[in-house]
């Protein structure tokens, strides 16, 4: 899967981009025919420890799955959006497969 990864108000390392593009790996797994991604990460500017925040869009065909979570470091908002996306992949694959 290709995916488009962007970093909002500060530079991400190669570390980071590896983790959430393994994550994303992992979603194929469940549905092959995911045609692309898009990850914005940006830090907020908010005071509390949930300052990360992790916007994953996924093309499907037919539609597009979103997921946004907020965490205090990246990788942990990566894991949440990633495991809420792969809920609504198997939600869609058995709306698929039922018609």
């Amino acid at each position: 899967m290709k995916v488009r990864m962007h970093s909002v108000h500060f530079d991400a390392d190669q570390k980071l981009l590896d983790f959430v593009q393994k994550r994303l790996d992992k979603l194929e797994t469940f549905y092959d025919r995911v045609t692309e991604g898009e990850v914005i990460m940006k830090l907020n500017n908010n005071d509390g420890n949930a300052n990360k925040t992790v916007e994953i869009k996924l093309f499907v065909p037919g539609t597009t799955l979103f997921s946004q979570e907020d965490a205090a470091s990246f990788e942990a908002a990566a894991d949440a959006a990633a495991e809420h996306l792969r809920r609504q992949i198997t939600r869609h694959k058995e709306k698929q497969t039922a018609h």
